[in-house]
């Protein structure tokens, strides 16, 4: 996980090894033996979805697999970011490179090259129902067709490969089939909402114990004892956590009877916490297997002197109900934030903090509209989690009938966790600034709490008055979303507990 979003994100580079050029070699000299014996068998004598039917002569393979890149770029709308392009990509690069595929491995070099080039293709990904449309777009570029941005200048798909000191190739028998067959694109982007939905989850429980501090929660709550009668390690792990973060508090002391019991956005963090991080452990386990997959169709079988094994590899319903299941924890996570960050800007509520924890009350709004926000995203939030894999609509004449429509469900989890993270970057503005309204006889805070306190303020200064805080929540994004704050306390605590 950790290479793969280095190489999506950071542009870290792509080598294919000698042992993957060698089974990738391997498969091609089959596809290339099948051929030559005319044997039906789909996407290579024969043409594509329902017109499987219709044999294909063998001088017109060529032209059938560039005719499937191209009459597949359909899609519409904004396109693909960049980082979910190179997923898409190097998801291929994993799935067709497992030597099942018959694909050269010119064309996976290419792929390759591409990457660490930084060619960029551009690619709307809107009306996708699984990701082919998308798909072909990319990968007209590798034909010299389509549009690419390299070098921040948008050019032609034959510029880009020129300029970056490549050549575009010609698709041959199957490759064009497997350039725009399987469920890689929306894995590759469900993998990005992966590993943004952790660094959120990690992030919940930081914030989550600041929020005991400036709301003088009482730590019972996270009382090993009690949680070692419910069966879920994760909220287990969730309250230990949060015992650790505030392990030298002289606040969560000092609080620890305060009252009998505190309100549910309190005392049931680790539960909610706890119960995100279990979705999001099982989504893992399903797209990381898929990464170990061939997702292509047909598979090419070495065994008994070759065999094209027709079926459905391509199949998104792993990838999208894991897509559609990281939008409900990330929901979770989103409702319990922006909650604390209400109860913190309500001076009904927030223990004596003045109203929206402005400066000057009534001339100053504070953080009164920076609540809004974050309870907007919540709401849009909500919207995004009608499950997109519970859909389908036939297509292909019918011949492609039960569909995952696991693209959308990628994208949407793409969105959420965005939201997510915005939504935790202002309860984080909010704490910091909780934090410098604190009177001194409250007690010391966590010297943990106060290095990300610490951390913000490198970037967001003191509040002294009403300003546009814009800048702030945005400045203070950045710091979730790149998973600066989570280094910054692993860094002091090593890993905390998943």
């Amino acid at each position: 996980m950790e290479e793969f979003i280095a190489v999506v994100r950071y542009g870290s580079r792509v080598v294919l090894t000698r042992e993957y050029l060698e089974r990738v070699t391997k498969s091609r000299s089959l596809v290339e033996k099948f051929l030559a014996e005319n044997r039906a068998i789909y996407g290579l004598t024969t043409g594509f979805g329902d017109n499987v039917r219709r044999v294909i002569p063998q001088n017109e393979a060529e032209l059938l697999q560039r005719n499937i890149i191209r009459s597949h770029s359909v899609s519409v709308g904004e396109p693909l970011s960049e980082e979910g392009v190179r997923a898409l990509w190097l998801m291929q690069l994993l799935s067709l490179g497992r030597g099942y595929s018959g694909i050269r491995p010119e064309v996976l070099q290419l792929i390759a090259d591409c990457l660490n080039k930084g060619i960029f293709p551009v690619a709307p990904a809107e009306g996708c129902i699984q990701n082919l449309p998308v798909e072909g777009y990319v990968n007209l570029v590798l034909m010299g067709e389509g549009q690419a941005w390299y070098g921040g200048r948008l050019m032609s798909g034959a510029d880009a490969l020129t300029a970056a000191g490549l050549r575009p190739i010609s698709p041959a028998c199957k490759e064009g089939l497997c350039l725009t067959n399987g469920i890689n694109g929306a894995t590759g982007v469900a993998l990005i909402a992966l590993n943004d939905s952790i660094v959120a989850a990690q992030t919940a429980d930081i914030v989550g114990a600041m929020a005991y501090e400036v709301l003088r929660g009482t730590l019972l709550a996270c009382d090993p004892r009690l949680h070692s009668v419910k069966a879920h390690a994760e909220q287990a792990g969730a309250a230990a956590n949060v015992r650790m973060l505030l392990h030298d508090s002289e606040i969560a002391k000092n609080s620890l009877h305060l009252r009998v019991q505190d309100p549910y956005v309190i005392r049931c963090l680790p539960h909610v916490h706890g119960a995100a991080k279990r979705f999001i452990k099982d989504v893992a386990r399903s797209l990381l297997r898929e990464m170990l997959s061939c997702n292509d169709n047909p598979v090419v079988w070495p065994e008994d002197g070759g065999e094209g094994l027709m079926g459905s590899n391509f199949d998104g319903t792993y990838t999208g109900a894991g897509a559609d299941i990281l939008c409900m924890a990330c929901a979770n996570l989103a409702k319990i934030s922006e909650r604390r960050t209400d109860k913190l800007t309500n001076q009904s509520l927030s223990g004596g903090y003045p109203a929206f924890l402005a400066q000057t009350p009534g001339v100053d709004n504070g953080y009164m509209i920076p609540q809004y926000t974050a309870a907007g995203l919540v709401g849009e939030i909500r919207g995004l989690c009608i499950p997109a894999t519970g859909d389908s609509i036939p297509v292909s004449a019918n011949w492609e009938d039960p569909i995952s429509m696991a693209w959308w469900a990628a994208m949407k989890a793409v969105d959420v966790t965005r939201k997510l993270h915005y939504i935790q970057a202002i309860e984080l503005m909010v704490m910091a600034r909780a934090f410098d309204l604190t009177p001194a006889e409250a007690g010391k805070f966590s010297s943990i709490t106060m290095l990300v306190h610490d951390k913000i303020r490198t970037k967001v200064p003191y509040v002294n008055g009403d300003r546009y805080f814009s800048p702030d929540i945005e400045e203070i994004y950045s710091l979730v979303s790149d998973g600066n704050i989570v280094r910054e306390v692993q860094s002091v605590t090593g890993p905390l507990v998943f």
